[in-house]
């Protein structure tokens, strides 16, 4: 296995991620793995997503990680709608590769990841296949974050809005969410494949939202509810294990 680090430039911002290429392939299906919004302001794709990378690579998949903006080594602030535009980007990069086989490119998300993933994937052709696991079906920011004076202090807090005059307006910035839902596109992925699995025990994104998001799509459509686990699925062996195994199943069914 070979990797890179990787540099694009997005608008007015550099997102940086790694790309993982098993070695002695020709042009290989690749998994493109979206991560959600950090806990703290440790990088949001060190150590499982990159641990993560690796295995999926050793499978004889390309692999590409990345910060989306206002995280990791990124610039930027958080920004829902400016994270979709991330991703297009990071597709584009992706297809235009000569190591990618344009044919199977598919998303992996995590949370507020995976529900950017379903966005994108749901207008863009060029995803083969989407994984989603923890994603909410749509965005609500319960408790104390309710007040959005408090969810950006906290957002300030742990370094994903670094800048003192963003967001320009906190309406405008807390639409973004509102329409990125992912209820409102899981259909537009069909006829693509998409897996979604959730943890029964989740504590941040309840059990329902994943119900919610099967009923809305289309088939061929999979559910798996994780027994026991909570919201940080990465840290699941069995959802790696899972995500492993359908990722692969869908590069040798051809995604028929």
């Amino acid at each position: 296995m070979r990797s890179k680090t990787v540099a694009l430039k997005i608008e007015d911002f550099n997102i940086v991620g790694r790309l993982y290429r098993p070695d002695g392939r020709p042009p290989s299906p690749t998994v493109c793995i979206c991560h959600g919004i950090p806990a703290d302001n440790s990088d949001p794709t060190d150590k499982g997503y990159a641990s993560l990378a690796r295995r999926l690579s050793s499978r004889g998949l390309a692999v590409f990680t990345f910060n989306f903006r206002g995280t990791g080594a990124s610039d930027g602030n958080l920004d829902i709608l400016g994270w979709t535009r991330d991703l297009e980007a990071v597709i584009g990069y992706l297809s235009g590769l000569p190591e990618v086989d344009n044919s199977g490119l598919l998303l992996l998300g995590f949370s507020a990841g995976a529900a950017v993933s379903i966005h994108v994937a749901a207008r863009d052709s060029r995803v083969s296949a989407v994984a989603a696991c923890a994603s909410p079906a749509e965005f609500t920011f319960s408790g104390k974050f309710k007040d959005p004076g408090l969810l950006l202090e906290h957002l300030r807090h742990i370094g994903v809005i670094r800048d003192k005059g963003f967001p320009h307006s906190v309406e405008e910035w807390l639409d973004g969410f509102k329409g990125v839902s992912p209820i409102k596109y899981v259909a537009g992925i069909s006829p693509r494949p998409l897996l979604l699995v959730h943890g029964s025990a989740d504590e941040v994104v309840d059990i329902s939202h994943a119900r919610r998001l099967y009923a809305g799509a289309l088939e061929p459509k999979k559910l798996v509810i994780v027994e026991g686990a909570g919201h940080r699925l990465l840290e699941e062996s069995r959802v790696v294990s899972i995500v492993s195994g359908w990722l692969k199943s869908q590069i040798c069914s051809g995604f028929t």
